[in-house]
């Protein structure tokens, strides 16, 4: 994807830019999803990671679920694998994400990679895409 596409399509979905007419739409394939961070598992270590960590492979599908009603953050997105909850995305980094979401986007997510580490924060990445 051209530098230019993706400061495109990412100022369509903060709104700040126009979609494309139609015309140009119809010419176009479907676009592939945009990815927007990599990040680790926060909480990896107190959910079910460890429990499915033989059975989690990398590019594995994960679901994003917001979780606005969290107490210890309003901005909360749930991190799961076959409806297992493995953690959330980090505080630091989930307030554009849970703002997206908010908005009725969906967000999409696999794992980046796998590492055998003692630091949970090392051992399972994940890769986050909006649809274009």
């Amino acid at each position: 994807m051209q530098r230019r596409d993706f400061l495109t399509r990412l100022m369509q979905l903060a709104g700040l830019a126009a979609a494309p007419t139609s015309a140009i739409a119809a010419t176009q394939s479907k676009p592939e999803p945009l990815l927007l961070q990599t990040s680790p598992v926060a909480g990896f270590q107190y959910h079910l990671g460890e429990t499915f960590w033989a059975e989690i492979k990398e590019g594995a599908e994960l679901t994003l679920t917001r979780e606005p009603e969290n107490r210890h953050d309003p901005r909360a997105i749930r991190v799961e694998w076959q409806g297992n909850k493995l953690g959330y995305l980090p505080r630091l980094e989930n307030a554009t994400l849970a703002s997206l979401m908010d908005r009725g986007h969906v967000l999409s997510a696999n794992v980046a990679s796998k590492r055998e580490s003692r630091d949970p924060w090392q051992r399972l990445a994940l890769d986050v895409f909006v649809a274009a």
